[in-house]
């Protein structure tokens, strides 16, 4: 055991965690402050972390439900971007305690933001929502992993509508329209595997353990 811990750390001082990835978008020069803000924040939060162990084995790309290893899908939304929260949404997890596997930029095509929503598209609502999620301003896409990191997730984001979110919730304390609404987050572990999968390929999911890791997720 100790050799696969030794064989970790030289592996993980070879190459460090694996850098952030990004895909073009072409934005208005306004919104690049925002989005390089929140990146550079998420960056920090994985660069920081030297003390890091790859972990063996090969978990599903949503973790294992209701252990450590669980993750979730969230989306911060053209909105988010548009008014520099990036930073500020990623560190309420963060401050929980949760780790950032995955993280990029994108602006969505009609038929991936048709795809992700497949399941409110007979809702009068849906072609707005679509050309909302494809105005040209990217969204920012992450994996969150830790304990319950779904159900707690939907917790830190807040209730759908912003009005009836709690405060100190990302809606409840930066939102007020629905329609405006921030931010998305897996509602089941159904969801975070599908939404995993179509916004990431497993080769971006980071799979490793702070040295903190142990200290924030024990039960005793």
């Amino acid at each position: 055991m100790f050799s696969s811990v030794r064989q970790g750390l030289r592996t993980a001082s070879r190459h460090g965690v694996r850098a952030l990835s990004t895909q073009p978008a072409r934005t208005a020069p306004r919104y690049a402050g925002a989005v390089a803000a929140g990146a550079g924040v998420a960056a920090f939060a994985l660069y920081q972390l030297n003390n890091t162990v790859k972990l063996e084995g090969k978990p599903t790309i949503a973790g294992e439900y209701k252990t450590a290893s669980e993750r979730s899908f969230i989306m911060i939304k053209p909105d988010g971007v548009s008014r520099q929260l990036v930073g500020k949404i990623i560190d309420k997890f963060e401050s929980r305690g949760y780790k950032l596997v995955a993280l990029k930029t994108v602006t969505p095509s009609k038929e991936l933001a048709q795809e992700h929503y497949a399941d409110l598209s007979s809702r009068p609502f849906f072609p707005g929502l679509v050309s909302y999620i494809t105005s040209g301003v990217p969204v920012v896409a992450m994996v969150w992993e830790g304990k319950d990191v779904i159900k707690q997730g939907r917790r830190i984001v807040g209730a759908t509508n912003p009005l009836e979110a709690d405060p100190g919730s990302v809606r409840g304390q930066y939102a007020v329209s629905v329609g405006r609404n921030l931010i998305h987050a897996s509602d089941s572990f159904d969801s975070a595997t599908k939404e995993i999968g179509l916004w990431f390929k497993e080769s971006e999911l980071s799979n490793y353990e702070t040295a903190a890791w142990g200290w924030i997720m024990a039960d005793n």
